[in-house]
């Protein structure tokens, strides 16, 4: 499709089934019904090796050259990341590392949605600005949103079956594609 938009789905978690990775493989099921828009879920995060500005050269590590490929031949990005003791967990926060020596991710629309409960995960919004900034990565506030998501909301599928979450993970995505 010529004008199809492509949008990166970056989680934060490792966890299997978090609430993070629903939301994100969620976002991807809105998208794939959605004209013109396409999202694909980053799965390298537990397989980048510890960032050391001494790798971040020519020949970059595999995996590093995996996800900067990724983040480049997205139309923007969306991440969705737990708060580990007030902030990013370690293994996202080294993904977000190994993009501040490259130049993918400069002026990339990036959004993020909280699904963590009232109250929480203020730390890590907080630090995804701030280490976002650092990248160059054009942060559109309209698409940054917090969506609370109890375990409840999941369906058998393992996707969010709320229709109104749905619907506000689609408005996030229609946001970043127009970014």
């Amino acid at each position: 499709m010529p004008n199809e938009r492509h949008i990166l789905l970056l989680p934060g978690s490792l966890r299997a089934g978090s609430t993070n990775e629903t939301v994100l493989r969620t976002a991807a099921a809105v998208a794939a019904a959605a004209q013109g828009l396409r999202a694909t879920y980053y799965g390298g995060l537990a397989g980048l090796p510890h960032f050391n500005p001494d790798h971040d050269t020519d020949p970059l590590p595999e995996p590093v050259v995996g996800l900067r490929a990724a983040i480049e031949t997205a139309d923007a990005l969306l991440v969705c990341t737990p708060e580990y003791a007030g902030t990013l967990p370690g293994a996202f926060k080294n993904l977000l590392d190994w993009t501040v020596g490259g130049i993918e991710i400069s002026d990339k629309p990036t959004g993020w949605i909280n699904a963590a409960g009232p109250g929480r995960g203020l730390g890590a919004e907080a630090t995804l600005r701030t280490v976002l900034g650092y990248t160059g990565a054009a942060v559109l506030d309209e698409a940054c949103v917090r969506l609370p998501l109890e375990r409840g909301a999941v369906g058998p599928d393992g996707l969010v079956a709320d229709p109104l979450v749905r619907e506000r993970i689609g408005e996030v995505l229609a946001r970043l594609a127009a970014g």
